[in-house]
């Protein structure tokens, strides 16, 4: 290091700080400056501070000046770097005619793998947008249209996680309206992230906040599930059981009275719970059935008036009495029928549904005496079941202290008691004559609403047997018939304990679906 050179840098600095109203007639001071940017250590650090300084003074050196700070970013001592990077927005802090291209550039150096040079990057870009908010975002987007992967996904995840923290004091209307257009472009060609960064931006817009913005929201993810194609588990390419999952999750907070996903469940009974079967995952320990299940269910509540209602509604019904089975027959003798195992959470799921959109289909189970008859026998059948395993779960559970409800097993035993008491209210309507479909329950994984009129019991609710007697009749017989076949109580049954849902693991692939996720394909998020 030339300690020559270093005293020829506060000379200059000097000269320019006493120069006052006549600095701009010192440019080859100034330029002095910038080319000390190839010194030593000392000298980049000194001119990093010393460029910025004098920046607004000379106008005609600007391009050099912010060249020179780049080049100081991109130093291989993070030291330097890290300086360069902090004295950045300096640059237009009296500038702001340059403060798209000082984001474009810190937008690039989002890329570094240095947790406190990411900081400083961080720091710097939070500094710039309160300079000027809508010209960072413009510096911001012109990365994440054009640039490489890392850099497009790090300015997602930027804009995703930090600018809310500014607040709309800083993200005025002007801006707001700029993010929304500029994120509604990229939204064209996205990965599974991105998108999700992309709907929580936009979330936090204006269009969360109304009626009219959460319904656009709806229609964005709508496009991204391409719910106006057929659906196909078992394409690998396009991963659409994913995407599925994925994009409902994305639209379930925008729907409401006002906002009604019946487009949504309309899909889900006219293409997804036909191949319900065919849905499968290749990680261990997902259960994308369930999973969806679980969304269908959610999206029902809000589902508006459906077009053909009755096929909905026997579609559901069919994949319902798939997991509730009829009694083993007691009259054959030697009978080696194995007792059926009942799958709690998916009939949850499944009975919800059909509770919810049997009330624009009535007389579904009326207008079949002996559909309504069999249904009643599956019906009771699971309830005995329930019953006993409630029993089970409240014994587990009583006297437990709220530290001790905390544990994963415990967790798991009061989802599982609320599953099966939400099943048990629902049968109750369901086995009134004609069958009922009054009652409103708070799904178990979701929190309790007070808005509902009859919730899902507490844990030390009383549950009362469901039989064909107090004011029920049973189904007729004729002459002819066999007896009714007598019903006894199965085993306490099957939940399951994959309480936090399906979430897949983490892939690469890079295909090219079709609808919203195009060009660079649906990468699912972990």
């Amino acid at each position: 290091m030339s300690v020559d050179s270093i005293e020829k840098l506060y000379k200059n600095f000097g000269i320019l700080a006493d120069a006052k109203d006549k600095i701009g007639e010192h440019e080859k001071e100034y330029l002095e400056i910038i080319t000390a940017v190839k010194g030593s250590a000392k000298e980049k650090r000194l001119a990093s501070q010393f460029i910025v300084r004098f920046f607004k003074h000379f106008p005609n050196l600007a391009d050099q000046a912010i060249e020179a700070q780049l080049d100081l970013c991109e130093d291989e001592d993070v030291s330097i770097r890290k300086q360069a990077i902090k004295d950045l927005p300096n640059l237009c802090k009296d500038t702001k005619q340059h403060v798209q291209k000082i984001a474009d550039i810190l937008a690039q150096l989002l890329q570094t793998d240095e947790s406190s040079e990411l900081n400083v990057v961080y720091n710097s870009l939070m500094s710039v947008f309160k300079i000027d908010c809508k010209a960072s975002l413009g510096g911001l987007f012109t990365q994440v249209l054009q640039g490489d992967d890392l850099t497009r996904e790090r300015c997602l995840k930027f804009l995703a996680t930090k600018v809310k923290s500014l607040g709309h004091d800083v993200v005025n209307k002007e801006s707001e309206e700029f993010l929304i257009s500029e994120c509604k472009k990229v939204l064209q060609d996205v990965t599974a992230d991105e998108f999700h960064y992309l709907m929580d931006i936009l979330g936090w817009t204006r269009l969360g906040q109304t009626v009219s913005g959460q319904q656009e929201l709806v229609d964005l993810v709508a496009e991204q599930a391409d719910i106006h194609n057929d659906f196909d588990p078992r394409d690998p390419e396009n991963d659409n059981v994913d995407r599925l999952i994925q994009c409902v999750r994305q639209a379930l907070p925008y729907f409401s009275s006002q906002v009604d996903s019946a487009r949504f469940v309309a899909y889900m009974c006219d293409q997804v719970l036909p191949q319900f079967g065919d849905i499968s995952s290749s990680e261990e320990g997902a259960d994308p059935q369930l999973e969806i299940l679980k969304l269908f269910a959610e999206l029902c509540t809000h589902c508006g008036t459906l077009e053909n209602p009755d096929a909905k509604v026997e579609e559901i019904f069919e994949r319902l009495i798939e997991y509730m089975p009829l009694p083993p027959d007691s009259e054959a003798e030697n009978s080696t029928q194995e007792e059926p195992r009942l799958e709690f959470s998916y009939v949850e799921c499944l009975m919800y549904g059909f509770h919810r959109l049997a009330r624009q289909s009535p007389e579904f189970l009326t207008k079949d005496a002996d559909r309504l008859k069999d249904f009643r026998f599956r019906l009771q059948y699971f309830a005995r079941g329930i019953q006993g395993y409630i029993k089970k779960l409240r014994e587990a559970l009583q006297g437990k202290t709220p530290e001790e409800l905390k544990t994963e097993e415990n967790k798991i035993k009061v989802v599982a008691l609320k599953t099966t008491s939400n099943i048990n209210t629902l049968i109750k309507d369901l086995f009134h004559s004609p069958p009922s479909y009054k009652s409103n329950i708070s799904l178990s994984w979701k929190p309790a609403s007070n808005s509902n009129n009859d919730s899902a019991p507490s844990s030390m609710k009383r549950h009362t047997p469901i039989t064909f007697s107090s004011g029920e009749s049973p189904p007729k017989q004729s002459k002819g018939d066999k007896p009714q076949r007598e019903m006894y109580t199965p085993p306490s049954g099957k939940y399951s304990n994959k309480v936090s849902g399906y979430m897949p693991q983490r892939g690469r692939g890079r295909g090219r679906p079709r609808g919203g996720f195009r060009g660079r394909g649906w990468r699912r998020i972990y």
